[in-house]
């Protein structure tokens, strides 16, 4: 068979770099895509944002800077007067045993600190320590010997940031002990370490079980404190009984009545099973709502967040300069970038036209959630707006993807607003996010003594014309993390 040529007409549809640019664009959070334009502007010099988008939030910042200048120039002057008065105030060379410095010299509160542009100032109420931080800083301050010190240091390093005791005895025993000691370290020696380190700041740490944990805070209470006893029987003798909360079998076994189980059981829950919970500190996810929603003059609006991404331009000084360039390679870099800029721009303003149609849809769908809450939610997926804007339903899922809407009611993502649909009794449909909604109101409203059933809530939901199967509803309240019956009833 011998080698030939043949020419062929197909058609195909390829992916162009524009295309590809807006749509990466367009499935972005803000927080990336705002990453996203800074590597535009480093990397791009005929990209810059426009003057005058930041002009608000500079004049908002400059009334803050002047208004915080002001206080502190106020802060001063009462310092300074402060000063003043007290030097001018004569003050006997000794004083009476029996005086007090607030008989002869009354100061008032200390300076509140002024603003400070210093990246290291450090914020009330944030800190960076852990659990084995605090403790270790408390063993050093407890007189130990090197042997105890050892024990404790190894105790320490085996506590979860729950405040719990991940190992065992005998695992901090092999840890410890040396083969060139002459006297190996005994159980109970660490025994008596750990019961040490369980009284430290927070109580309960190192505890081996949530019923050690609040014993040990238990232990704390003075004897004569009411209910205390009562509330140490239940953990010792009972805690499986309080655990599947039992009631019932509780008072038989220990023959409490209800008033005397009841105040027994609202000392317990003043207790900390997870001791190192209060030092945890968790990093803040930060969101930037895409679009506000807001009711005027009678009718829901719909407006893309001015704040949220800064507006861009081609650099005007560079555009001319490509077309006065001789030299081909300078005119070749400039016109390639100021291209590069204006695909750039573009897919911007495609992204927000996109995401403003989406969203005024959605809220033209979901009125009734904005007027009366999630209760009226109505029934629609990815599918249904895609046909109302004229959209494929791979653009629209992008758009509503970490993309986020400011309601008078909250801060939702826009896939809160898409739900399947459960058939009522009359025929129509209504949302499984609105379902949700109305367990969740339902179990809000029980009595705790008396929780509702999966099979009660079924029971009412059908009393409203939705028919909804047992298992759904516990499929349901497991995603709203609502716990089953027998663990939501209480005493209390």
């Amino acid at each position: 068979m011998k080698p030939s040529l043949q020419l062929k007409f197909s058609q195909q549809l390829t992916m162009t770099p524009q295309l590809q640019q807006a749509i990466k664009l367009l499935q972005l959070s803000t927080l990336d895509l705002q990453q996203e334009i800074q590597e535009a502007l480093d990397s791009n010099p005929l990209l810059e944002v426009e003057e005058g988008s930041d002009n608000e939030a500079s004049e908002k910042n400059n009334l803050d800077n002047d208004s915080d200048n002001a206080e502190a120039t106020a802060s001063a002057s009462d310092n300074m007067d402060s000063g003043e008065a007290l030097e001018k105030n004569d003050l006997p060379d000794e004083l009476p045993i029996d005086s007090t410095w607030d008989e002869y010299y009354s100061a008032s509160s200390a300076p509140a600190p002024g603003p400070s542009n210093d990246e290291d100032q450090v914020f009330q109420g944030e800190t960076s320590e852990n659990i084995q931080d605090h403790l270790l800083w408390q063993m050093r301050l407890t007189h130990f010997s090197d042997t105890d010190r050892a024990i404790a240091t190894a105790i320490i390093d085996s506590i979860d940031e729950s405040g719990y005791l991940t190992v065992t005895v005998e695992d901090i025993l092999q840890s410890v002990n040396d083969e060139d000691m002459e006297e190996p370290i005994e159980e109970d020696e660490v025994e008596c370490v750990l019961k040490r380190i369980q009284l430290f700041d927070p109580i309960g740490s190192g505890s081996r079980s949530p019923q050690e944990c609040l014993l040990v805070q238990l232990r704390q209470f003075a004897p004569e404190t009411p209910w205390v006893a009562e509330a140490k029987t239940l953990l010792e003798d009972y805690s499986d009984l309080l655990g599947s909360k039992d009631y019932r079998t509780l008072m038989r076994k220990s023959r409490l009545k209800e008033d005397q189980l009841r105040e027994a059981m609202r000392l317990l829950q003043t207790l900390n099973p997870r001791p190192g919970s209060a030092l945890v500190t968790k990093e803040p996810e930060y969101v930037i709502p895409d679009v506000s929603v807001a009711k005027k003059n009678g009718r829901w609006t719909v407006e893309l967040n001015p704040d949220s991404l800064p507006k861009l331009s081609v650099n005007q000084q560079y555009a001319a300069m490509s077309r006065r360039a001789k030299n081909s390679s300078d005119s070749q870099f400039i016109r390639s970038h100021m291209q590069e800029a204006k695909w750039f721009i573009k897919s911007l303003e495609s992204r927000n036209d996109t995401l403003l149609k989406v969203a005024n849809c959605i809220v033209q769908q979901q009125m009734g959630f904005f007027e009366h809450g999630p209760e009226m939610m109505k029934p629609m997926v990815l599918n249904d707006v895609a046909e109302m804007v004229d959209m494929h339903e791979s653009t629209i899922s992008r758009v509503t993807t970490q993309k986020y809407m400011h309601t008078p009611r909250g801060i939702f993502e826009l896939k809160y607003f898409f739900s399947s649909h459960v058939a009522t009794e009359s025929g129509g449909e209504c949302s499984s996010t609105a379902i949700r909604a109305l367990i969740k109101k339902l179990v809000a409203a029980e009595t705790p003594s008396k929780p509702l059933s999966d099979s009660k809530i079924a029971t009412l939901l059908a009393e409203q014309g939705i028919k909804v199967a047992r298992r759904t509803i516990a499929k349901y309240r497991e995603s709203l993390s609502i716990p089953p019956s027998n663990q939501r009833k209480s005493l209390i």
